[in-house]
């Protein structure tokens, strides 16, 4: 056999192949971390920017935002007529993001980054219609929403309460800045309705009422002094440094605050009028392309409106003739008194919430970080402010920071006092296994994982109000299950206040398509609820009204909800014998806050 010097042709070859892959391997190692260093730092900059113009974001975000490398001046932020209205901003975010390959991206940045492209893109579809929206709108305007914000700021440190103070005092330059975008919208011929001005001027005026604030008993200085109080008897304030802050509290809110809200009842006296339409937005200009990007970009659904109708028809139809089959089967359901029905065996929110947690655990996973680990979630239930019952939610959980979720707080609103019912299902819906358990729990997962930061800000409707839906209906079997032996007539009629809530639920969501994109008219909307037996004329009056004023909100709540049982749905066929609530409920959790699109996707992967 020779041996001589030469090579042969096949050895060359398999030279040539191993001295490829090192290169391969390196070429790939390099993608993979120079588009992972990319989206992080990419990510990392949209997370501090968006933070850091908005104290009140921060702060609601961040307990701690020293810790993130921010370290902003307190600031509200202000309004300015932008040409592009942030279209070029969006668009440069995108072409940043398109030089990044997701596969080069670990599975929960590859996530993120399809979650963040559609969320962009879409709101890259908003910015043609920079005067539809209603910053101070009747039901859920900042007008209501910045003292409930400002009444729960949190004072951790005495920077917190001169960041609160400075915060007061921007007050007025804030309100001024959406004075001139009401203003825009008017000149827009897209002003609101002179009901719906009517109801702002009215708000502005009992908000900040005079006589509470003048005798210092307005909850927003009862609630700064409480917060003061909390500090000093953990001697993290001088009794000198309390005193002087309450003072300057009472200067600002008396100066500074109540002047703003008397600007914008002002301004909203003199804009009235000026609206051209007090009906769905199908009758503005560009009214049904907006409300389509306004569903999907609240709603988190990709559906069509058709598909969406068609949906919510076959729902509807489905819980009347359970409704019809319940009263068949119970026929005295019909004749029910409350003598009849045997009492809720609990009273307060906090028993509720403690069998709410109990009777959970079998449906639910348990948060990821145990209480040996030095974690402990904490609730405190409150009452809305007598002064802002009529502007309030019936209740309402307030999202605790990313980096201190150990204290939670639930507002219930007492103007209409709920039944025991109702108040057990609305606690189920804030706390748990609602807002409050699936908050915290999402969130724990995800700094636990080490998951992007941007997911923080991604805020999906569909998502949040559907899971909370979602919740509460299981919530009224719970509700059974106290009752049912003792009663069955009782836990029968707890089904058909669940089945009477999910129709009324989604016949407004149905109004809202109708009203918004297919044009009905009050005369329709009316004949339409005296169908069902609706007929009071201030019923009527108040339901359309609402949906015109809150576009799509009902859809936020139910079209979630209906998005969540579909993919339950998906879940059982996909994983057949191995399915069961407790391993859906944990694919939900930890997937995080997403847009359907993106759930449904990894599900089947």
């Amino acid at each position: 056999m020779s041996h001589s010097g030469k090579i042969s042709r096949k050895q060359v070859i398999s030279l040539f192949v191993l001295f490829l892959l090192p290169i391969s391997l390196i070429l790939t190692i390099y993608l993979r971390t120079n588009d992972s260093r990319q989206f992080d730092v990419l990510t990392e900059e949209l997370f501090c920017s968006e933070l850091s113009g908005n104290t009140l974001s921060l702060h609601y975000t961040l307990a701690f935002p020293g810790d993130y490398g921010i370290d902003e001046p307190a600031r509200l932020p202000s309004y300015e007529p932008q040409p592009d209205s942030g279209e070029e901003d969006i668009r440069a975010m995108l072409d940043r993001l398109s030089r990044i390959s997701p596969e080069h991206l670990n599975e929960e940045d590859a996530y993120a980054y399809d979650l963040l492209t559609r969320y962009l893109n879409l709101h890259l579809t908003g910015t043609a219609y920079p005067y539809y929206s209603d910053p101070l709108s009747p039901s859920s305007g900042m007008q209501s929403g910045l003292p409930i914000l400002l009444a729960d700021y949190t004072f951790r440190t005495p920077k917190d309460v001169e960041d609160y103070l400075h915060l007061l005092d921007q007050t007025d330059t804030y309100f001024d800045g959406l004075i001139q975008y009401e203003k825009e919208k008017s000149e827009n011929r897209l002003f609101m309705s002179d009901a719906s001005a009517g109801k702002i001027i009215e708000q502005c005026c009992s908000i900040m009422d005079k006589d509470l604030l003048s005798s210092g008993t307005h909850f927003l200085h009862t609630t700064f002094e409480e917060r003061l109080d909390a500090m000093r008897q953990e001697d993290l304030i001088t009794e000198e440094q309390k005193i002087q802050w309450i003072a300057e509290n009472d200067r600002l809110l008396t100066t500074v605050m109540a002047p703003a809200y008397e600007n914008v009842a002002d301004a909203f006296t003199i804009l009235q009028g000026s609206g051209s339409n007090d009906m769905g937005l199908c009758y503005f200009p560009d009214g049904r392309a907006y409300y389509e990007y306004l569903l999907a970009s609240t709603t988190g659904s990709s559906r069509s409106i058709a598909e969406i109708k068609t949906l919510l028809f076959n729902d509807f139809q489905k819980n009347m003739a359970a409704m019809g089959d319940l009263f068949y089967r119970y026929p005295e359901l019909s004749v029910l008194s409350s003598a009849d029905i045997t009492p809720f065996p609990y009273v307060s929110p906090e028993e509720m919430l403690d069998d709410l947690k109990e009777r959970m655990t079998n449906d639910f996973p348990a948060f990821p970080v145990s209480e040996e680990a030095g974690f402990n979630t904490s609730y405190t239930v409150k009452s809305v402010s007598p002064s802002m019952e009529d502007y309030c939610s019936p209740a309402y959980y307030l999202t605790p920071p990313i980096d201190d979720m150990s204290s939670n707080i639930i507002y219930i609103n007492h103007k209409n006092s709920p039944d025991a019912l109702t108040l057990y299902t609305t606690l189920a819906h804030e706390g748990y296994p609602g807002h409050l358990y699936q908050t915290v729990y999402s969130q724990l997962y995800m700094n636990q994982e080490d998951i992007s930061r941007i997911r923080y800000l991604l805020h999906y409707g569909g998502y949040v109000e559907g899971w909370a839906l979602y919740v509460e209906n299981l919530s009224y079997d719970y509700a059974q299950t106290l009752v049912r032996d003792q009663s069955p007539i009782t836990a029968a009629w707890y089904e058909a206040c669940r089945l009477n809530r999910n129709i009324q639920l989604c016949l407004y969501s149905l109004l809202d398509i109708a009203i918004h994109y297919e044009g009905a008219t009050p005369a329709k909307v009316q004949a339409i609820l005296r169908e069902l037996g609706i007929t009071d004329e201030e019923t009527v009056t108040a339901i359309y009204e609402y949906i015109v004023e809150e576009p799509v909100t009902y859809l936020k709540y139910y079209l979630g909800f209906m998005e969540f049982t579909l993919l339950r749905d998906a879940a059982q066929n996909a994983w057949g014998d191995d399915f069961n609530l407790q391993r859906f409920h944990r694919f939900v959790l930890e997937t995080g806050p997403s847009d359907f699109q993106g759930l449904q996707s990894r599900l089947t992967s």
